[in-house]
């Protein structure tokens, strides 16, 4: 291991660290510095900056914004919210299952935000310790972009995948991660469902209710669902259409490639599609396109835009220096250990809270030391839970907040808060059973 090898880990580290403490673009414009003192510093030849990758980020997240303006993501919201509430005593099962679907279609976790109160009331009206089916709801968001065609997540892995000599493209990739995905949240729900006592046998959430903190779960409310209060328009509904047959596009072009145009990529693919698919938005949502970039949806692509493309470039100058060595070494000890692999993704998403940035960081070096890619992606979608290990997540202070029987708790030692455990399993499962299935691929 030479001198250089460590300085130059440690300034790859140290732009990481301090990217996670500036937090949001922050990762990206210190992912930026290193770059710069590895190219000016240590006289390092840049690497390849991720333009496919920020090509499909600005293509899905414009048009997912555009849909969001016209009101789509209210309607996938209020179909979500009527799935819930139709089997009430398994919303411990049926709500993350329902919340996971719909955020792999949109691309985003926002989705869970207006979903929360909705789980909250169905799980408390019929006697359900609230925190059971809302830290996994919550929790499922953190590996749930692994499955979606159009997050920011895959777009980085589909970078890194469909090339030579991996070619592991977008319909391999999903049928890798989606199954995982399913049986992590199955598993996590069952097992999270026998945890902790329920509303009626709770003397804490009895205690709020006697002296009237909480009101009488029979008494709750004027009887009105908190489904049936949540409203779309038709144009709303038509937009949330169009895009999830946009979704629907990119999959059947990832899997049948002889349906584009010869020459033509999945990344180009994916970029056209999108934007087609805003234009249609545009002229059958009619939404205030002036209003795209105030989007929570733009927003929080672009962020991931700004932090991918620093990190990325870090993580691509690095490993194009020192390949030979994080092969023959590095790659020693994922042969030996390969669940090393998804402690590191994991503990860079907990570091960063952003799955695309932990996909750029790590997943370049795991497939650079040799690890299989199908083993190498069913990892990956496993550990990008690791972004809700701490809770400091908006997700997770949401749902603290909503539920109002104290059964959530953000704790106060760091890791003793109520989405730690099923995070684990989530995480744990997952991996397990990604990493059996990418096996074959």
């Amino acid at each position: 291991m030479s001198i250089t090898f460590l300085l130059e880990a440690v300034v790859v580290l140290g732009a990481i660290v301090l990217g996670t403490r500036a937090s949001g673009v922050g990762v990206g414009i210190w992912g930026g510095v290193g770059t710069f003192v590895l190219v000016f510093g240590f006289g390092e030849a840049p690497g390849a900056a991720p333009g496919a990758a920020m090509a499909i980020i600005l293509g899905v997240v414009t048009s997912a914004a555009l849909m969001q303006a016209a009101g789509g993501i209210d309607w996938m919201v209020a179909v979500a919210a009527r799935v819930i509430e139709k089997r009430p005593k398994q919303i411990t099962l049926i709500a993350p299952l329902t919340a996971f679907l719909f955020t792999a279609g949109a691309g985003t976790g926002n989705i869970v935000y207006p979903l929360l109160p909705v789980v909250y009331d169905v799980a408390y009206k019929n006697g359900i310790r609230p925190s059971k089916p809302l830290t996994v709801t919550v929790v499922q968001s953190g590996i749930a972009l692994a499955a979606s065609p159009v997050s920011a997540a895959m777009a980085a892995m589909l970078t890194l995948t469909d090339v030579a000599p991996y070619d592991l493209g977008l319909a391999s990739i999903l049928a890798i991660t989606f199954p995982a995905c399913v049986v992590g949240i199955v598993v996590t729900s069952l097992v999270v469902n026998r945890m902790g006592k329920d509303v009626d046998d709770d003397p804490e959430i009895q205690a709020r209710i006697a002296d009237g903190r909480l009101a009488p779960r029979e008494h709750r409310g004027d009887g009105t669902s908190a489904a049936a209060q949540l409203t779309y328009t038709a144009q709303g509904r038509n937009s949330a259409v169009v895009f999830l047959l946009g979704v629907l596009a990119i999959v059947l072009f990832g899997i049948f490639p002889d349906l584009r145009p010869a020459g033509v990529d999945m990344t180009t693919t994916i970029v056209l599609v999108m934007l087609v698919i805003g234009a249609l938005i545009i002229l059958i949502g009619r939404p205030k396109v002036a209003s795209v970039p105030d989007q929570s949806v733009f927003k929080a692509g672009m962020t991931a835009a700004i932090a991918l493309f620093g990190i990325a470039w870090l993580t691509a100058t690095f490993i194009q220096a020192h390949e030979e060595y994080i092969v023959t070494t590095v790659g020693g000890w994922v042969t030996d250990f390969r669940f090393i692999f998804a402690v590191a993704v994991f503990l860079v998403a907990a570091m960063t809270t952003s799955q695309s940035t932990a996909t750029r960081t790590i997943v370049p070096i795991g497939l650079a030391a040799g690890l299989p890619v199908g083993v190498a992606t069913g990892m990956w979608a496993g550990a990008l839970g690791g972004v809700y290990t701490l809770p400091a997540n908006g997700p997770q202070i949401a749902a603290a907040n909503f539920d109002q029987t104290g059964s959530t708790r953000l704790g106060s030692k760091l890791l003793d808060h109520s989405f730690f455990v099923p995070m684990l399993i989530l995480c744990v499962t997952t991996v397990a059973v990604g990493s059996i299935i990418g096996a074959f691929f």
